[in-house]
């Protein structure tokens, strides 16, 4: 019998057809033929049976419940009990109500959103085919079975790059089970003493707490587990699979690279990391100050890497001391290509090609200082840039010594891209902003920087990136004397010098990789990170090679590289959006988060000692405690 076509799903005018955008994408052939979760039901397959869908997601639902409420763990149970009496034939009229009843009776009262989201999806299949479930009781029509995937999903995890699970490892750190909380970490995030000190948090600015009251402080309770691991109060280890006999080739010690090392690790396959710097990290280790991110932190996650079986050769540039072309013949079966974004955007500014001392680029600029030197000599400094990056030079130029320093951007601060924690720092440490203000000229004297030509902006019409666009102001060209300039005002990729080869770079110079499973047009080669998608963030470079490492797995086993079903539905969950930022709470402001001991501003400038503590045993007890589980189940019907 075939059934007609039901769309509820409340924030999506057709969520039918952004299944379809998405088979149309990366998985191409593939299909999805109807999907259940928190917002509702959508069935555009008119063969799917929607009796066997609700008995299938219901079965779902109570797996995923935690047991720690009554009304979740006893009502699922329940629901399931009755799903399977009608099935088999044993269900009366009023088992339709029972359902109906008992449904929305757990998302009354449930403690968490597991239980809280069932009732309208639930409601709206019954609703819609209550004549279905009445000729399955009264006639004993046969159910046509389905096959079904799911993926389980919240706010903060479908906000973070590598799809993290935050709730369980809160809810471990709420129990005090340590050693497992950090084990679901490293599941998705290998590097959690970095992340859990400069991850720019899209997790919490998701975090359905913050509607509430404060987010919650994810980032730190990340660290805090981090801390522990490093100092011996807990121990992990990495689940290992049995050795491997291919090998892999990772250019970079970066991020991305040592994350595919990690999870490759995991999997059994021996990896070489070639890394032209002298110690790992790349732009973590050499674009992020020491103030934020010290470097015994970085050592520790790349010796974790090592354990698993990674040798790290330092000083090797690829395209220079060794070719990727010849990495097959030295018995690679496959690259990894990692190499970051590590030099600058031009200001296109009159000038700055000109040689000038005192003019260094703000990636030199924090490399130099990453090697306990200072690059330049001055008392005023003036950094053009309103990302984390021009954030870190100013914040460096006070520890270095520099009296007078100012940032200049285009924008007002409201455009700034920078972490709102680090201009606000910036501030305290007595960094002078100036906003609405563009770079014209570089003015020099004997070769040498003297002072910078400006011009003042004002906001226009949105450009490309939605943010509106600095026009010129006539006339209002001044100058702003300096010893030293320093633009951060983005940063370009280099993979041309690693990877010649046209068909297989942008006009970017990024590589080009399939968008699901990195894999390049040159089977053997995968890439990930910046040199793929650009300057981004850090984790979601972890996450590039977290994802890279099970496809080139499947590529050296397999021969192929082929997502599946589970990474389709991840897709239509990012596509739909799993936050709401309109929700609101009955009793705002009910508890306050957890902020770690930061360093008084005067003391912090003379040093490059990090600026931010730790939390507590007890801080981070409690911030986990404030978390609502804001767990979403998500389940789709696909092909036999």
């Amino acid at each position: 019998m075939h059934h007609p076509v039901l769309n509820t799903w409340e924030k999506s005018n057709d969520m039918a057809a952004a299944a379809r955008t998405v088979c149309g994408g990366p998985f191409a052939g593939r299909s999805l033929k109807a999907v259940m979760g928190w917002d509702g039901v959508v069935i555009w397959d008119p063969d799917i049976d929607p009796v066997d869908m609700l008995e299938a997601y219901l079965r779902r639902v109570a797996g995923e419940s935690c047991g720690q409420c009554a009304p979740c763990r006893l009502g699922t149970a329940r629901l399931c009990d009755i799903m399977e009496r009608i099935m088999d034939g044993r269900g009366d009229r009023a088992d339709i109500e029972r359902i109906r009843s008992l449904a929305s009776h757990i998302s009354l009262t449930a403690k968490c959103d597991i239980g809280r989201t069932l009732a309208r999806p639930v409601l709206d299949l019954l609703n819609t085919y209550e004549e279905e479930f009445t000729a399955v009781i009264e006639n004993r029509r046969p159910v046509r079975r389905g096959v079904y995937v799911h993926v389980v999903t919240a706010p903060c995890i479908n906000a973070c790059p590598s799809h993290v699970d935050i709730p369980a490892y809160l809810e471990n750190v709420r129990m005090d089970r340590w050693s497992e909380a950090m084990a679901v970490v490293r599941k998705d995030c290998p590097m959690p003493g970095t992340i859990g000190r400069v991850c720019v948090r899209p997790c919490e600015s998701h975090c359905r707490r913050g509607l509430l009251d404060e987010p919650l402080a994810i980032r730190g309770v990340k660290r805090f587990l981090a801390d522990r691991e490093m100092n011996g109060e807990l121990v992990t280890k990495a689940p290992t699979a049995a050795r491997r006999s291919q090998k892999v080739a990772v250019v970079g010690a970066g991020p991305a690279g040592l994350s595919c090392a990690y999870y490759l690790g995991t999997r059994g396959y021996a990896c070489t990391i070639f890394e032209s710097q002298e110690g790992p990290g790349g732009m973590a280790a050499y674009g992020i100050p020491s103030y934020r991110l010290p470097r015994e932190v970085l050592a520790h996650e790349a010796a974790m890497v090592e354990q698993l079986g990674a040798r790290i050769q330092y000083g090797v540039t690829v395209g220079k001391d060794i070719r990727i072309e010849d990495m097959a013949a030295q018995g690679y079966g496959a690259v990894f290509v990692a190499v970051g974004a590590p030099e600058s955007s031009k200001m296109r500014c009159e000038g700055e090609e000109a040689g000038y001392r005192c003019f260094m680029t703000g990636v030199h600029f924090l490399a130099e200082s990453a090697r306990g030197r200072k690059p330049v000599e001055g008392r005023r400094l003036v950094v053009i840039g309103g990302g984390n990056v021009a954030m870190d030079c100013v914040r460096t130029a006070r520890r270095l010594g520099f009296e007078d320093v100012n940032l200049l951007y285009r924008r007002t601060e409201a455009e700034m891209p920078a972490d709102p924690q680090e201009i606000r720092e910036a501030k305290e440490e007595g960094v002078i902003f100036h906003h609405l203000v563009a770079p014209v000229e570089i003015i020099a004297r004997d070769n040498t920087v003297t002072g910078l030509k400006c011009r003042r902006m004002e906001l226009g019409e949105p450009d490309a990136s939605g943010r509106r666009r600095p026009v010129p102001v006539p006339g209002s060209e001044f100058v702003i004397d300096c010893d030293v300039i320093i633009p951060a005002v983005g940063q370009v990729c280099v993979v041309d010098c690693v990877l010649p080869e046209e068909d297989v770079l942008t006009r970017w110079k990024t590589l080009v990789v399939d968008q699901t499973t990195f894999q390049s047009d040159r089977k053997a080669i995968f890439g990930g990170g910046d040199c793929v998608t650009g300057p981004a963030t850090l984790i979601a470079a972890l996450a590039a090679g977290k994802n890279a490492a099970r496809f080139i797995d499947q590529f050296l086993q397999q021969n192929e590289c082929k997502s599946d079903t589970t990474d389709l539905l991840m897709a239509l969950a990012e596509s739909q959006g799993v936050f709401d930022p309109d929700e609101t709470f009955a009793y705002p402001g009910q508890t306050d988060r957890a902020e770690p001991f930061v360093m008084d501003p005067e003391v912090r400038i003379n040093s490059f000692d990090e600026v931010e503590g730790g939390l507590s045993a007890a801080q981070a007890r409690a911030e986990a405690n404030r978390c609502l589980r804001c767990y979403r189940v998500l389940m789709a019907a696909v092909d036999r």
